[in-house]
């Protein structure tokens, strides 16, 4: 039991006994479980749920969420049931449990699949029942602490992961600790060196400013004392994520980033906190619209505080947030602050309250999404972006991301308003749907009872609520319209053969291979562009029968009319074989035949992978990925660029990576006319004396 002592002491001081004794019976269970089974640093398994509940207890969190946080893995890695779970503690604590294990294998056609329907779950699971994700996030906290016994590859794979969801979803959440430890463990992780390198220089100028730092402070104390405000004032320290972002992001110099000097005063209450604002501008010169009133209008996440930037001693920029104690609770842990989860109708906070309304459009999002891939791409569009605040012609305060449009703003007011929607007037001038929306000005939306959605609006709107809106009505067009359609084009695709001349047999195979309930719902997918009317045709003909041949000079054989699109993944080239994947929306995408993307889809659903053939002379540019490792020496880069450029080929987008100390790899995409021409290409690179590898690159993974 030595294990539990340390837990047992945090849950003791603020659980009753009988609540201790539940949680030291799961930790009993868990530690019998995974009996025998060791983590990767060599340490005994049940030492990460331990930690895990340990984190949550931090946070004074409930006895279930606690018990389920040392439970979190039994249900996966031992021979315990959720129904086991379920006795053993009860309904709630199994299915966090349930919810939090890394989620059942399914069948998906790529690792991309994969992942977005894993995510899809996790989130629906978080929207049952918030406790799912807090026990997530403190399982992934503690994994990035013990990463270092993992391999590079699969560090730089979770901790981009980590960055990528769990770092937003705790800022969404507003538990800032959190965030900041999984944004400077990922940091670490993915850029080891570049983590070093700032973490010294910041160390360095940390000393360096240690004088100027007290000598402010000083002057900030006596000003408030001097007014009988009491307050605590501290310096505020950037951690070492959010430095390199404003770095890499702004393009500003590490100087620069650290030349601004920034506090944070807590104070009692609120009323100090206007009077703080008050002496602060009375001591230094404030800087125009750099004052954000985050208390009087929170962020999304109910994040409050005041803040102002000023110009002090000697010209020095200073940054100051006033908040409350309350408030600065908040904005460490944000939902789990004040935890009380059986209460939370009584006794809501202004994060809990706001992360409901958060989790009610999760759910709304995903009865409309269409896709996983949909779903996680809008979930994480709001995960978290910039606010703007604007107002309704009432006065009502609205809430958008930085960049939205008057239809994000109409169908933040009300739906119906954004499916009418005809115009906008903004500060009562007449002004474009698609405009960006400024901070702080009064929206006006005309509508109009004939107005519906227009497809375009998915091109500039950037919220999900709209996008959802706009998607459900596009979707309600489906029917008739879309079967006459469909009708109409696979005729025209047929040429000379007529529709009705077709045996019905032969219609009856196609549909059934096309996985289509009947023919009318193959007309509707045809009408809908799911499916390619020259496809269904050739199909319904005979695989090898000839379609009328139509004018227009094209790249493949056969794609006459067609929407071709040339895959990424793999980037085909005149002489390559090549195979045609039916993707709706993209119309035909063409593969390499050997692109892993495919290998899974050809065994699953052959019937959507078409054997295609490049036309005997193609004409125009295409393009091709390679990889180039090379010594980065002073002008090596210019002269590689030379070097393709004399070949007649130019260069569409190249990235660096440094592979170790002076080596790099440089991925470009390149123009090409065929594989002969891309021979010539890759010859004439490899003369260069700085240049070790040359190699036809793929984006698609095997793993």
């Amino acid at each position: 039991m030595y294990l539990f002592e340390g837990l047992k002491q945090k849950v003791s001081a603020y659980l009753p006994e009988d609540k201790v004794q539940q949680v030291q019976d799961a930790y009993v269970l868990a530690k019998d479980a995974h009996d025998g089974q060791m983590r990767s640093s060599g340490d005994p398994y049940i030492t990460h749920p331990v930690a895990v509940a340990s984190l949550l207890a931090d946070m004074h969190l409930d006895h279930e969420t606690i018990m389920a946080a040392l439970l979190h893995d039994v249900i996966e890695d031992t021979d315990y049931s959720e129904d086991d779970l379920a006795k053993a503690f009860g309904r709630p604590v199994a299915e966090i449990v349930e919810g939090v294990s890394k989620l059942e294998k399914i069948a998906f056609s790529n690792k991309q699949e994969a992942q977005a329907e894993n995510f899809r779950k996790m989130m629906m699971a978080m929207v049952q029942d918030i406790r799912v994700i807090l026990v997530k996030l403190a399982d992934r906290t503690h994994n990035m602490r013990t990463l270092g016994s993992l391999r590079p590859d699969k560090r730089r794979r979770i901790a981009l992961e980590t960055l990528e969801i769990y770092a937003p979803i705790a800022h969404r959440l507003g538990i800032h600790e959190i965030k900041n430890e999984l944004e400077n463990l990922g940091f670490e992780a993915m850029y080891p060196m570049r983590h070093r390198a700032l973490k010294s220089a910041v160390k360095q100028a940390r000393g360096n400013r240690k004088e100027i730092v007290d000598n402010i402070r000083t002057e900030l104390v006596t000003r408030l004392e001097s007014l009988g405000i009491k307050a605590e004032v501290t310096g505020r320290e950037k951690h070492l994520y959010s430095i390199y972002l404003k770095m890499r992001n702004k393009e500003l110099s590490f100087n620069e980033v650290m030349d601004i000097y920034a506090f944070r005063i807590v104070v009692d209450n609120l009323d100090s906190c206007y009077r703080s604002l008050g002496a602060m501008h009375g001591l230094y010169k404030p800087i125009e619209n750099r004052f954000k009133d985050y208390i009087a209008i929170p962020r999304l996440n109910g994040y409050q505080s005041l803040h102002t930037s000023l110009v002090g001693p000697h010209g020095i920029p200073v940054e100051i947030q006033i908040r409350t104690e309350a408030m600065d609770e908040m904005a460490d842990k944000g939902v789990a602050a004040h935890w009380q989860y059986k209460e939370q109708d009584d006794a809501d906070t202004t994060a809990q309250s706001r992360t409901r309304k958060w989790m009610q459009s999760l759910l709304e999002l995903q009865q409309s999404a269409s896709s996983s891939f949909e779903f996680i791409e809008s979930v994480k569009t709001d995960l978290f972006p910039n606010e703007i605040y604007v107002f309704t012609p009432e006065g009502r305060i609205i809430e958008l991301p930085v960049g939205a449009t008057a239809v994000d703003f109409a169908y933040a007011v009300h739906s119906d308003i954004g499916n009418t929607c005809v115009g906008v007037r903004v500060e009562r001038k007449n002004s474009s749907l698609n405009a960006s929306l400024d901070n702080g000005k009064t929206i006006e939306i005309i509508t109009s009872p004939r107005a519906k959605p227009n497809a375009n609006w998915l091109n500039f709107v950037v919220t999900s609520r709209a996008r959802t809106h706009i998607r459900q009505y596009l979707k309600k067009q489906r029917g008739k319209e879309a079967v006459n359609l469909g009708n109409r084009l696979l005729r025209h695709a047929l040429g000379i053969v007529k529709l009705d001349e077709i045996p019905q047999s032969e219609i009856d195979r196609v549909v059934q291979e096309t996985k289509h309930d009947d023919f009318e719902h193959l007309l509707n997918d045809i009408g809908l562009g799911n499916e390619l009317s020259a496809i269904v045709a050739r199909r319904l003909l005979g695989e090898k029968a000839e379609l009328p041949e139509k004018k227009g000079h094209v790249a493949i054989k056969g794609t006459e009319g067609l929407l071709v699109t040339y895959s990424r993944c793999c980037h085909p080239i005149p002489d390559d074989e090549i195979v045609a994947v039916l993707s709706p929306g993209r119309g035909m995408a063409i593969h390499q035949i050997g692109c892993n993307n495919i290998r899974k889809l050809s065994k699953e659903e052959p019937q959507r992978v078409l054997p295609m053939v490049w036309d005997d002379n193609p004409q125009g540019e295409f393009k091709a990925s390679v990889r180039i490792e090379l010594i980065n020496h002073q002008g090596t880069l210019a002269t590689l660029t030379n070097a393709i450029s004399s070949m007649e080929s130019n260069i569409i987008n190249l990235q660096t990576d440094e592979k170790e100390s002076n080596i790099y790899f440089v991925d470009m995409e390149l123009t090409t006319f065929n594989r002969i021409h891309l021979a010539r290409i890759t010859k004439r690179i490899r003369t260069m004396p700085e240049v070790q590898k040359v190699s036809r690159h793929s984006k698609t993974r095997t793993n």
